[in-house]
């Protein structure tokens, strides 16, 4: 039996990155998967607060994550989907493993190292410690993949040592988990700034796709999306992030190689060029907020999470009992 594992994390708007790069993905994965693999795919809350979160803004994006998954196609009769503070034994697990995690590890973390220089009113103890977390979310299913984005192969790498790290000293419990990495989509830019993630936190409003954008914000954040002065259409990430990224949107919402849609569009202007791409998207994401806007509110959705976090903590209990056994914890052998 195989376990595949991945999430994200409900703070702020999701964005095209996120889909293109993340939950396409896990749809894709859910749909080829055999009949002997587990697939968990859970909304990571608990990481979501390592920063201070307005509390009813957090339980509204919950929510809507929850409702954006199955929009975006995740079947609750294939992957298992859940929200991770709703399943005690993931904050447990995370404890666990800090007692085997070397400050010096967490310290070396890029993502820790770059949210500790923006925090104005200091810095918290989870922003070192969530991944620990982290690898706690993927060892509690013993999953053997992660789908990862290129900026989280590093947390992936503390997964690894920890599993490896239990197994020789109590004894074999662990598999030690393997990145899915996408070869194209897995790292979409921002529009304004084609040298940077595309990101929910970005201050600048169309610098970013959002999900939920409808179909005027789409097209005139593509026509905005910074380019350069060569106007020719071609894949150059170094010398032409700009046309770079948006033929990675395009390939990634039409299916097509990047050379096939070079061919396609190397005699468009720009102006061409982006309509093309915001066609492409208009197409992709309306359907989704259609969707979307059925399931939000429904009683399909609270039943299924239920259904999914009673499913997950079967599963995560019984890690957590081994593991105490094994360490030595508690009353039973």
């Amino acid at each position: 039996m195989k376990t595949i594992l991945s999430g994200i994390q409900p703070s702020g708007k999701i964005t095209l990155g996120n889909y293109l790069g993340a939950i396409k993905n896990f749809v894709e994965m859910q749909n080829n998967a055999d009949e002997d693999t587990n697939i968990f795919i859970f909304i990571a809350d608990l990481h979501a607060i390592t920063v201070y979160q307005d509390p009813v803004e957090l339980r509204k994006s919950i929510k809507s994550l929850a409702a954006i998954y199955l929009a975006c196609g995740l079947d609750p009769n294939k992957s298992t989907i859940f929200i991770q503070s709703e399943v005690k034994e993931h904050a447990e697990i995370g404890y666990l493993l800090q007692t085997m995690t070397y400050v010096g590890e967490l310290e070396r973390m890029t993502q820790y190292k770059d949210k500790m220089q923006k925090q104005v009113q200091g810095v918290s103890s989870a922003l070192l410690t969530y991944p620990v977390l982290m690898a706690g979310d993927i060892l509690l299913y013993n999953s053997n993949y992660v789908p990862v984005g290129v900026d989280q192969k590093q947390h992936l790498e503390l997964s690894r040592t920890l599993a490896e790290r239990f197994n020789n000293r109590y004894s074999e419990t662990f598999n030690v988990p393997e990145p899915i990495i996408q070869k194209v989509g897995a790292k979409i830019m921002s529009l304004q700034d084609p040298t940077s993630k595309m990101s929910k936190s970005d201050k600048l409003e169309k610098a970013s796709i959002f999900l939920l954008d409808d179909e005027a914000t789409i097209r005139k954040k593509i026509a905005s999306a910074v380019t350069d002065s060569e106007a020719k259409v071609y894949f150059d990430q170094e010398n032409k992030p700009g046309i770079s990224n948006l033929l990675t949107i395009l390939s990634c919402c039409t299916l097509k190689s990047i050379d096939e849609l070079v061919e396609d569009c190397k005699d468009m202007n720009y102006g061409e060029f982006k309509k093309i791409v915001a066609d492409a998207l208009v197409e992709k994401l309306m359907p989704i907020q259609q969707r979307y806007n059925e399931i939000l509110n429904s009683e399909e959705l609270d039943l299924i999470l239920t259904e999914g976090a009673k499913k997950a903590s079967y599963f995560a209990n019984k890690t957590i009992t081994k593991m105490k056994r094994k360490m030595g914890i508690g009353r039973k052998q």
